[in-house]
């Protein structure tokens, strides 16, 4: 039996309305290749929890801070965060980027370091994302794989890999074979370091 102090965590952050989705359909196969590599998942479903816009206030920022402004869920969600060794983002392509959902996430990220020295340091992502068009560049999936690029450059976090597909009905995704190989592999590379 693996020590628990060994076991990787691993945290899923679903940015999709649809449970059963197609990005949530690639993190859950993510998710199989993680638990098969020995790590422990935890999903957080960001559709219907209570997380306010970033108010740009800098609260957050100041030397004696004591965490975000904005008391709402995401701040079940940051010691989540703080704890787990790797996160396996997932979101469908809306509008030319990624969901709604997805991006009030990531700005309330902004907020991390209130809680922790160095949160970001170490951390190992995954990134899930489907569209509907049959091309990434035309649906706008290279705008968000952009965005997370950049902002995990800019925190010191590791991209360990990007999944991405086109699919347009919930959950079809999984009879593309290849790429669902694809996230199992990118779950056992994550935890395996």
């Amino acid at each position: 039996m693996e020590n628990k102090a060994e076991t990787k965590q691993v945290l899923v952050i679903l940015g999709s309305p649809r449970r059963k989705g197609n990005s949530s359909t690639l993190a859950a196969r993510i998710s199989r290749g993680a638990k098969s590599a020995g790590a422990e998942v935890e999903t957080v479903f960001l559709q219907g929890m209570k997380i306010s816009p970033c108010k740009g206030c800098d609260t957050c920022q100041k030397p004696d801070s004591k965490g975000c402004a904005t008391k709402d869920d995401m701040q079940k969600i940051y010691p989540q965060l703080i704890s787990a060794d790797a996160w396996v983002i997932a979101s469908p392509v809306y509008w030319f980027t990624m969901s709604a959902q997805t991006k009030i996430f990531m700005d309330r990220c902004y907020a991390l370091t209130a809680y922790a020295k160095n949160p970001f340091a170490g951390k190992r992502i995954a990134i899930a994302m489907s569209y509907g068009d049959a091309d990434p560049v035309k649906s706008g999936c290279v705008n968000a794989l952009r965005t997370f690029q950049d902002a995990f450059r800019y925190t010191g976090s590791k991209i360990v890999g990007m999944v991405y597909g086109s699919a347009m009905e919930a959950g079809e995704i999984a009879n593309n074979e290849a790429l669902m190989r694809e996230a199992e592999e990118l779950g056992k590379r994550l935890v395996s370091h």
